[in-house]
């Protein structure tokens, strides 16, 4: 079969609203992540440059706050944001109900 299919709600949260899809759609370069949050979420700060995966945050729902190297880049409904894999970025919400997907690959 040239396709897998899953829902994010049922793949098991690694943490509170966050998701990983890349294993339940059998991906190999490709990382997926669906991130529901509330105002007050805040992820950790990190980088992927040791697997070599740029990323891409499109918010769908909700007002987010990037932190790509030290600059805040404030993200609304529709936004989208690239980060190459050596930046640090860390990730928080302002708004309940707030939705977000994360794809990365090298």
């Amino acid at each position: 079969m040239g396709y897998d299919t899953t829902a994010y709600d049922d793949v098991e949260p690694v943490s509170p609203g966050m998701y990983f899809l890349r294993d339940a759609l059998g991906c190999e370069e490709l990382g997926v992540t669906v991130v529901e949050a509330d105002d007050g979420w805040e992820g950790m700060e990190h980088d992927h440059a040791e697997e070599g995966h740029e990323e891409v945050y499109v918010l769908l729902h909700g007002e987010a706050t990037l932190i790509v190297d030290g600059d805040p880049v404030e993200l609304g409904p529709g936004d989208a944001v690239r980060v190459d894999a050596d930046s640090t970025r860390d990730l928080s919400f302002s708004a309940d109900g707030s939705k977000m997907v994360i794809a990365g690959a090298p």
